[in-house]
């Protein structure tokens, strides 16, 4: 089994109260204390197959500009995700499967370019977001528990997609199993390691009494088994594929300093720094009756995103 990231942003940055302060409140956490983001996803080869976990951003998505405010920055562009998959060495005509974490546009934005792959994703999910798409398969959670998780589907020998709900309430994580490691694919349980050795939510989730149970069963798991943690939004996650660290819990990897980060000029739209969603002032938003023409500082203070929901805090500039 050959696993690989597929390296889609860098240079970005996270603040403690977005990282950690789901639970707690955003009030209790430091705002000047930044972990790294980056955005990258992974690739299981099989031998036999080729398998997906997430699809990146969409190829036109604008890149956010991030000012003082900013809870939560990728990064700067490395690469469209198509590109990307193939400067690890594949092509989409070789992706036979697709498991899907959850709905957001950051895993979920090149799912079209695989017209011919099998797409793996919780019924909850699809049901919102991709109703359209003829190759989506319904994750039906029908192998049985699979350790201390309840439900589980085997979607090849060694490969466990996991139902883990919380942080959207048809979220899924995917374990694979090699050479008596088991690698972690979580979407976004944490957004960044620190807050699993901190024991910590972040502030997006759809339940977050499931995610807590969620975070809770992932920890277990990691007690028992030689784990290796594969995040979606901190280099931790590609560095601990490079390195094939195993999560000690009582033992937290360092916390390195946020890199350069790389400032733009504003265009006008806003991206949501949760599910990708861009607001373009041209277009409105006609779900909330904002008519064309209204610029993002013009929105009322109550208004909130029209995928996942969430205020006009969660956005940056474009």
């Amino acid at each position: 089994m050959i696993i690989k990231a597929v390296k889609l942003y860098k240079n970005g940055f996270m603040t403690q109260p977005f990282a950690l302060g789901g639970e707690d409140g955003t009030e209790k956490f430091d705002p000047t204390v930044k972990y790294r983001s980056s955005l990258q996803n992974y690739l299981i080869d099989t031998g036999s197959e080729v398998i997906l976990v997430d699809t990146g951003m969409p190829s036109e998505a604008p890149d956010a500009v991030p000012d003082e405010k900013t809870p939560i920055y990728m990064g700067e562009r490395i690469s469209d995700y198509v590109t990307a998959l193939k400067e690890t060495g594949y092509t989409p005509e070789q992706v036979t499967k697709i498991l899907v974490t959850h709905k957001h546009a950051d895993h979920t934005g090149e799912l079209r370019s695989f017209p011919n792959a099998e797409i793996y994703i919780s019924k909850e999910d699809a049901e919102e977001f991709l109703p359209d798409m003829k190759n989506i398969v319904i994750a039906e959670y029908n192998y049985g528990a699979y350790h201390n998780f309840p439900a589980s589907q085997k979607i090849a020998d060694g490969i466990y997609l996991i139902e883990a709900k919380g942080h959207t309430k048809g979220n899924s994580i995917i374990i694979a199993e090699n050479d008596g490691l088991f690698y972690m694919f979580h979407g976004d349980v944490t957004y960044t390691d620190e807050a699993l050795y901190e024991n910590k939510l972040s502030v997006v989730y759809e339940d977050i009494t499931a995610a807590r149970e969620t975070l809770d069963r992932v920890r277990e798991f990691i007690q028992n088994n030689k784990t290796v943690y594969l995040s979606t939004h901190t280099p931790l996650g590609y560095e601990n594929l490079e390195e094939l660290r195993v999560v000690d819990l009582a033992n937290p990897t360092e916390t390195l300093p946020v890199g350069e980060i790389v400032y733009k000029s504003a265009t006008g739209k806003y991206i949501c720094s949760v599910c990708g969603y861009i607001y373009e002032p041209s277009k409105g938003d006609l779900s909330n009756e904002i008519a064309p023409g209204t610029p993002f500082e013009a929105l009322p203070d109550d208004w909130k995103c029209p995928r996942c929901k969430q205020g006009k805090s969660k956005f940056n500039p474009a």
